[in-house]
């Protein structure tokens, strides 16, 4: 235990992220520049055949006191030593409460699909894709937060009618922790009635898909990033251990914070996740008005914005393969490393759950190739990676000159940890690699938030992320000049069948 007299000295600060599959909590030092203690605790997810994707909230507050709790102890503090909290959470999630504060439907997630048809009457009602650049500055996708409030007044009038307030996953576990209903403008920008250039909800957006209910009454209140949702309750604090006034952060969503937890926050770097989802995103001083209706215009939760793409297949689709074969992740990572580029023909798209880009909702996947010679666990096993791969480089391609410049990319989620595919990732974008030290970035950046928000003014986040963010020297990857061309060629084949397959254009 540490001695009592340099806790005091020294202020930890403690990050969340609640994800799809876990939350986790990281303990962190600022002035030690160190973290001192992790945990998770897993999530259930209910899947329908119909894209359903929900959740409870009620496990993610269980999934917080587990892993907050684990994550004390294995610091190795006293939690009195906490000065603020941050959170980050899995973005465009509704989690609808009623008076009484208590969900009036499961969470409907980010991958939830179940709402297309909604999504689709709602872009044609809001003018189209030009229509929705002009009043929102991107173009409502299937799984933002607007067409689950649509499929909610549709399909369960009950429960909407019952609506008190709407919050996304990381609004609601700030509302649980302070009692306050606040916003930021970086997981609000996916919600589809927010307006990513002005900063401000867009109240006639929200009056298309929700007439009956009054914007002023049910959205949060927006503040900025660097401001306070506001304190731990007293008696939630005393069941944490918490002492008095402890902070807690705006927070954000997974990829703005995972953002901060890379160091990306500043132009000339991407950051791409390997994680249940896939996303790049790249730091821009600027709005952005990109060619494709597929880069949202997100803003960053620490000013600026984070013009972002969104797969929805890479762990989860490699995931599926590597347990269908019965294997742990060191003999999947083995399989991969013993098929040779390109899986000898062997192409997948991974599209198990729909997907955002290209925008194919109702798409289901494809095993493409195959014949009596080449269906092999390795081959298999290696086309997915690579086809899930290929997805991010065809997302960062839309990104344009944002991505193009980047010197390097800082890789983060579960897949980052495998060398084998830290390497693709090079070879395939043409891009140097490296990992930070702690690959969940986001309750990384959730915790520098924390900490930028209570030393506001006395520090700057450039300075916290200069200490804090850790470059792991030892998963650099750089680009190797015969696995670039080679993979130039099968990316090709890989952008054939996307063609063949779903009229997308090679």
């Amino acid at each position: 235990m540490m001695n009592r007299g340099l806790e005091e000295e020294r202020k930890m600060y403690v990050g969340v992220d609640c994800g799809t599959q876990s939350t986790k909590v990281v303990v962190v030092d600022v002035e030690g520049e160190t973290i001192l203690g992790e945990a998770r605790r897993p999530h259930h997810l209910i899947e329908g055949d119909n894209g359903r994707r929900e959740q409870q909230p009620s496990e993610w507050l269980d999934a917080f006191r587990g892993a907050f709790q684990e994550a004390v102890t294995n610091a190795g503090i006293d939690s009195r030593a906490i000065r603020a909290i941050g959170v980050s959470g899995q973005q465009h999630g509704m989690v609808a409460l009623d008076a009484y504060g208590e969900p009036v439907h499961p969470a409907k997630l980010w991958c939830d699909t179940e709402t297309a048809v909604a999504n689709t009457a709602l872009v044609e009602r809001l003018g189209g894709e030009a229509g929705c650049l002009d009043k929102l500055g991107l173009v409502l996708q299937t799984g933002y937060t607007a067409s689950k409030v649509a499929w909610l007044r549709d399909v369960q009038p009950d429960a909407y009618r019952r609506i008190d307030s709407l919050l996304l996953p990381h609004d609601y576990l700030n509302f649980w922790l302070t009692g306050e209903c606040v916003a930021e403008a970086g997981d609000a920008s996916g919600t589809g009635y927010f307006d990513t250039r002005t900063r401000r909800w867009r109240d006639d957006v929200f009056a298309e898909i929700a007439p009956e209910l009054d914007a002023e009454r049910v959205l949060p209140r927006l503040i900025e990033s660097y401001e306070p949702a506001g304190v731990v309750r007293p008696g939630l604090a005393r069941e944490l251990g918490l002492s008095d006034e402890v902070l807690v952060a705006s927070g954000g969503g997974d990829n703005m914070l995972g953002a901060i937890g890379t160091g990306n926050i500043a132009p000339g770097l991407v950051t791409l996740s390997l994680g249940t989802s896939g996303t790049v995103c790249a730091y821009s001083r600027e709005p952005v008005r990109a060619e494709s209706a597929m880069v949202a215009n997100f803003c960053a939760s620490h000013g600026g914005w984070l013009p972002l793409i969104c797969t929805m297949n890479v762990t989860s689709a490699t995931t599926l393969v590597r347990e269908l074969f019965g294997l742990d992740l060191a003999a999947f990572g083995e399989r991969i490393d013993n098929a040779p580029i390109g899986a000898e023909g062997v192409t997948i798209l991974p599209f198990f759950n729909g997907e955002r880009v290209p925008a194919l909702p109702h798409a289901s996947a494809s095993f493409l190739g195959l014949t009596s010679v080449n269906t092999t666990q390795a081959n298999l096993c290696r086309a997915v990676v690579e086809s899930a791969t290929f997805g991010m480089r065809y997302g960062l391609e839309l990104l344009g000159d944002l991505a193009k410049g980047a010197s390097q990319i800082r890789l983060i989620g579960g897949g980052a940890k495998s060398p084998v595919w830290r390497q693709m990732v090079a070879d395939i974008t043409g891009t140097q690699v490296i990992c930070p030290e702690i690959t969940d970035a986001a309750a990384l950046g959730a915790a520098l938030q924390a900490a930028w928000c209570h030393q506001r003014g006395a520090t700057s986040l450039e300075a916290l992320c200069k200490r804090l963010v850790h470059l792991d020297e030892g998963s650099l990857a750089n680009p190797e000049p015969m696995r670039v061309e080679a993979y130039q060629e099968i990316y090709t084949r890989y952008r054939q069948a996307l063609a063949a397959r779903h009229e997308i254009p090679a």
